[in-house]
């Protein structure tokens, strides 16, 4: 493994080079494993969940590009917590929130990566899933071992790769079905606003990866201004691929068929569309993808935690293993995201990282409208309203969720006040003294 030295290095990412890790860690979760769940809540207007997830990402990331142009850092999100916040249980908190979103997300693409291989098997359960979900999350695990410059070679490979095919996919299946949109409800059902809110609390989830941006800040070259361009034309990438196969799947199959195959809606709807062939090639698009953004996920993550020990808003333990932190982490990582690979279906999993990625969301537009807007020349309005949209969003879900699965909101709850003690316990404060307010006139540039 690299030193911590040769780990971090100023000016080795370009804006191009940064566009692509974002879109790269974004597509994958995003189209395999959540547009039939999107569809679930949404109904026919799924795709423009997707849309709506863009707009309440776009009103996000004006806090973290704020941010990170005043102060680009490899610290990421922890380093934007602790400025608003210093060196306290809601920083720490707040951090292991987007970490452990972040060990969730691994194990929702692992669950999708097996999904989708066993498909051509017509295996849809059992124990070969979670099985081949820890297999892929154990791969990831032994190339970081193998060093970073074999994780970032791969991953911009496998990022033009899926990009390029996951577009294709949408095309194609467009192009086969005249470009008429099928996906209308053969019932009565009624989906409602509700639904269609709450859809978009995992939609935002498709989006969430922007963040691997942030956290290279001090990486990118002129990181002042290309931490904001990359951040901005990976959404815009981003929303462009999944309409594209948003729309395709829904030229294929109706809202019923979506939600009876979404754990593999594309490969279920690659086969009336594109035949055998396309969906053989769709499940195999569907295994590189996923498995490059758990490759991804497992870095990003380990690294953070690194991160979050060397600033002290975590406690570290060796137990015995060699070598430096970020090795550590990486174990505590794949063993975590294993562990929930096994113990949960991806639905469950998919609401625990939406509702751990929007909590920490807003404490860090919070912290920065209440103590940092006057610092970074923020305005106001754009804070508060990206607070309101996570709120809605937030709340949707809830309601929702407490209806089809009461106990996926019961776990969330525990496992946020359980991470919020213990760094209140660990970190003895919950906001550093010498964190002063931002005026109450400062509001723009």
């Amino acid at each position: 493994m690299q030193s911590e030295k040769e780990t971090y290095r100023e000016n080795s990412i370009s804006l191009g080079g940064a566009v692509a890790m974002g879109t790269g860690v974004m597509i994958g979760a995003g189209i395999f494993a959540l547009t039939g769940q999107i569809a679930q809540l949404a109904g026919p207007l799924f795709p423009l969940a997707f849309i709506a997830g863009a707009v309440v990402t776009s009103f996000s990331a004006y806090s973290y590009i704020r941010m990170s142009n005043k102060w680009p850092s490899s610290g990421g999100i922890a380093m934007i917590l602790q400025k608003c916040y210093g060196p306290g249980a809601i920083a720490g908190g707040a951090a292991l929130l987007m970490a452990l979103s972040m060990v969730i997300a691994e194990s929702l693409v692992a669950r999708t990566f097996a999904t989708y291989v066993l498909r051509p098997f017509d295996i849809e359960g059992g124990p070969l899933v979670p099985a081949l979900a820890v297999a892929v999350i154990v791969f990831a695990f032994l190339v970081n071992m193998a060093g970073n410059r074999s994780v970032g070679l791969f991953s911009l490979i496998m990022a033009a790769i899926k990009i390029g095919g996951i577009a294709l996919f949408g095309i194609a299946a467009l192009w086969s079905s005249g470009f008429a949109f099928a996906a209308a409800s053969e019932t009565s059902q009624s989906y409602g606003l509700t639904g269609f809110i709450a859809s978009t609390a995992l939609a935002i989830l498709a989006f969430k990866g922007f963040t691997t941006i942030t956290n290279s800040g001090a990486e990118i070259t002129e990181p002042n201004r290309n931490v904001g361009r990359a951040i901005m034309f990976s959404i815009g990438i981003c929303v462009v691929v999944y309409l594209l196969v948003a729309y395709g799947v829904g030229s294929s199959l109706t809202i019923e068929e979506i939600i009876s195959a979404r754990d593999y809606s594309l490969a279920q709807a690659a086969q009336p569309a594109l035949g055998q062939t396309g969906f053989i090639l769709t499940v195999i698009l569907a295994a590189v993808a996923t498995a490059s953004g758990v490759l991804a996920s497992v870095f990003a993550v380990s690294r953070m935690l690194a991160m979050l020990t060397d600033m002290e808003m975590i406690p570290h333990s060796h137990f015995g293993m060699p070598g430096p932190i970020q090795r550590h982490t990486l174990v505590y990582t794949v063993v975590i995201a294993a562990t929930l690979a096994v113990l949960f279906d991806l639905g469950r999993i998919a609401s625990l990282g939406a509702f751990f990625y929007l909590v920490m969301d807003m404490i860090i537009h919070w912290g920065v409208f209440r103590y940092r807007r006057a610092d970074v020349g923020a305005f106001g309005i754009v804070l508060l309203t990206a607070l309101a949209l996570d709120a809605i969003v937030l709340a949707a879900f809830t309601v929702m969720k407490l209806q089809s699965d009461p106990m996926i909101v019961l776990y969330a709850a525990v496992g946020m006040i359980a991470v919020f003690a213990f760094e209140r316990v660990y970190l003895s404060q919950w906001v550093a003294p010498q964190v002063a307010p931002a005026p109450a006139h400062a509001h723009g540039d």
